[in-house]
Order: structure tokens, then sequence, then C-alpha cells
């Protein structure tokens, strides 16, 4: 178990620090810490949804060129589905079970997307669009950020 004090002093040290970004785990909890939040949480934070995927598609862009054409054009008209956590992105209830959603399966308010592990909480991510699955920008069981962006739908 993890007191709060050694959290206190583990954000005080890492605040001090050049370190980026800190993961420990000790007696059954995690802690993680992270200064630079990802690069798509400045743009869909700042942007409306439509400007949203090409501003965050930019840096990707600039590495392949050949992408650079392609990817405002076809992300354009497709709204981004962020984590409203700090956590770790599940595509289904449980290893073995089908997953809640795919490219291609349609979706509309109040569907389960994923699920988002929060200090051992499972936390479901319901749908707030109606429309198609076109992206899903997560691997399953990899942490994500406040703000990331998750899914992307296709509202045609």
């Amino acid at each position: 178990m993890i007191d709060l004090e050694f959290i206190e002093r583990l954000i005080a040290a890492f605040d001090d620090s050049s370190v980026d970004s800190l993961e420990i785990e000790r007696g059954g909890t995690r802690v993680y810490l992270a200064k630079t939040p990802p690069q798509t949480v400045a743009p869909v934070a700042t942007a409306a949804p439509v400007a949203a995927a090409p501003v965050a598609a930019a840096p990707a862009a600039e590495a392949v060129p050949a992408a650079e054409a392609s990817v405002p054009a076809v992300a354009s008209h497709l709204i981004d589905v962020t984590s409203p956590m700090v956590g770790t992105f599940y595509t289904a209830p449980a290893p073995d079970a089908p997953l809640y959603v795919d490219v291609g399966s349609r979706v509309t308010p109040g569907d389960t997307l994923c699920i988002i592990e929060a200090m051992k909480l499972m936390n479901e991510l319901d749908c707030e669009v109606s429309g198609t699955v076109a992206e899903i920008c997560v691997e399953n069981a990899q942490p994500v950020e406040f703000g990331q962006v998750l899914f992307r739908v296709d509202p045609n």
C-alpha cells in the first residue's frame, strides 16, 4: 500500500527532476506521473472538432510526406472521441470477450466504446455521437492520457 506522504514526496521529487515520466508499482498500487502531455491534447482542446484532426495529424504527415495530402482530406470530417481521464485502455470487458467496437462498427449515443481502468476502477466510455468507427487510435491495454484521441467516428 502506498501512503499519501510517499506520493507527496514522490511528486515533489519528480517535479524537481529532469525525468519526463515515471511509473511505480508498490503493494498492488500503480502510480503514473508525466510532465509532458501527448501532442494530440493541445490541438483537440483548442480547435473545433472539424479542425482538430488535420492539426493532430500534422506531425505524422511531416514524417511521411506521402501521407501529407491524404490524411487531412480523409480525417477532416471525422469526430475525435478523447479520453476523459488518465488510465489503461481496454477494447473489451475481458481478454476472451468480444470487442465493444471495431473499425466499421455502427455506434449510437450510449453505446460502450471501451473501458478505461483508473486506480483499479473500470470506467466504461460511452459514445456521444452516431456514426461509424473509422479508426481506433490506441492499442489494447495501453496507457492513455487525458484528452488523448481514442477513436475517430465518421458521422455519415
